[in-house]
């Protein structure tokens, strides 16, 4: 091999990865262009094989494309939990990638970050894509990889800090106040919005006077965006199961917004000019919202093989007794976990109660196939957890109407050895957005929950 290819390799691969990781290099039309194709190609043909391999389906280009998320969660495979999380993870990298270039690409050529931010929004993020590819350079471009790096002395960092924080905190109060209220709608204006809003807003104020460290300013960021998530649990506004699962998501997007800010400082783009362009992406974030606000209904599957013929689970799926197994730590927390099922009658029309730690579940009687399917409705159901509070009494809006159960079904199938498969499913639909991350949580839990059912008929059965 060549030994001048070798030296070369690990430079090329460290100045590549520089340009897609960094935000102090400038970015070219073509740069953008190449980078941004290439990876898209490489991204799609991983998901397609991954998804081809683990659920046997197809994943079709305009699905890969498609803003609506729910498109996406259509090829996948119910029964396989854990891939979502895993497409999950393996996009952070890439929206990392697309934020920070696109910002760097539209300071190149319009000497502002808005338009770079505007990736961010679904629908326009395509025509941001195209309009970057196509702006020249503008002919007096600031050297940002020039400007230098100072650090002024603690107490101004750190009233810097503290002051970003405590603006983040107040703009994030405001903000879930409008979306609840307003546009009555837990989405992307709340959970998107607000961790940008945050770190835009730290970042830009701990870096207004004089540029500090990547990883300071994220540091500084992070810290802002647990403490909008304190002040969202000490005014009561929700609980701590509800803040633990929007951390990872916002722990992400709160770090894009972070650089986006540092950018705006690092180009010297004034406080007016910070405000101006959130204040025209938030509308944008609403806007997008809208857009997804038709609810698909998933269906969440479970499985357990019982050592007992169908003839003798059956009178266990219709109703069973008192779950005398503690509930697990997870449940203890305040998720909502069943206690006990009774059934009225017999047949279709009968009417089944699923007792849960939270309520009832009220679910008619659909199909009655002894002993081999039982099919039921909901028609009333009971909140999906009790809130983890340091207050008696917290319930925010979503826990009203935003997880709908709309069918339950048992199918009893017949093994070798006097055995059955029990599968239980689920079908829902959850009005929180956006779907792919909030579904991650519905279907593990509602897996949880499949469990805690199937083992307890599986041990009355084989009694």
């Amino acid at each position: 091999m060549d030994p001048i290819a070798e030296t070369q390799s690990p430079s090329r691969l460290k100045r590549l990865l520089h340009l897609w990781f960094s935000l102090s290099i400038p970015v070219t039309r073509k740069q953008y262009i190449v980078t941004g194709f290439s990876l898209m190609l490489v991204k799609y043909l991983i998901e397609f094989i991954t998804i081809y391999a683990t659920t046997g389906n197809t994943y079709a280009i305009e699905v890969f494309l498609s803003p609506i998320l729910k498109h996406r969660s259509e090829v996948l495979d119910s029964t396989t939990q854990f891939l979502p999380w895993i497409l999950f993870v393996w996009t952070i990298p890439f929206l990392w990638i697309s934020v920070s270039m696109s910002v760097r690409r539209s300071v190149a050529s319009t000497g502002s970050s808005f338009l770079g931010l505007l990736i961010l929004v679904p629908i326009l993020n395509f025509a941001t894509m195209f309009l970057l590819c196509i702006l020249p350079n503008r002919a007096t471009r600031s050297k940002v990889e020039n400007i230098p790096v100072a650090t002024p002395i603690p107490s101004n960092r750190v009233r810097s800090a503290i002051s970003g924080m405590f603006i983040s905190i107040a703009g994030s109060l405001v903000l879930y106040a409008l979306s609840v209220t307003v546009f009555k709608s837990y989405g992307i204006l709340l959970f998107f919005g607000m961790p940008v809003l945050v770190g835009v807003i730290t970042s830009y104020m701990f870096n207004r006077i004089e540029i500090q460290s990547t990883g300071q300013t994220v540091l500084v960021a992070e810290i802002g965006i647990l403490l909008c998530s304190g002040a969202l649990l000490v005014f009561a506004v929700e609980g701590i199961i509800c803040i633990v699962m929007l951390l990872p998501l916002a722990a992400v997007i709160v770090i894009i917004g972070a650089l986006i800010g540092r950018s705006m400082a690092v180009n010297n783009a004034s406080g007016g000019h910070v405000t101006t362009s959130i204040l025209l992406l938030l509308p944008l974030l609403s806007g997008a919202d809208l857009l997804e606000h038709e609810a698909p209904v998933y269906e969440v599957i479970s499985t357990i093989v019982i050592d007992a013929p169908p003839e003798q689970v059956w009178p266990n799926v219709i109703g069973f007794s008192e779950l005398d197994a503690p509930p697990a730590w997870y449940f203890e927390l305040g998720i909502a976990y069943p206690l006990r099922a009774t059934i009225d009658g017999e047949g279709i029309g009968a009417i089944r109660h699923c007792e849960f730690s939270t309520g009832a579940f009220v679910e008619p009687i659909t199909v009655w196939d002894k002993p081999n399917r039982l099919t039921f409705d909901v028609t009333k159901q009971p909140p999906p957890m009790n809130e983890l509070s340091p207050y008696r009494h917290v319930h925010p809006p979503h826990l009203d109407g935003y997880l709908n159960c709309k069918q339950g079904e048992f199918r009893l199938i017949r093994l070798p050895d006097n055995r059955t498969l029990l599968e239980g499913s689920t079908w829902y639909e959850f009005k929180m957005y956006p779907q792919g991350y909030w579904t991650l949580w519905s279907d593990t839990s509602i897996h949880l929950i499949h469990q805690r059912v199937l083992q307890h008929i599986k041990k009355l059965s084989e009694k």
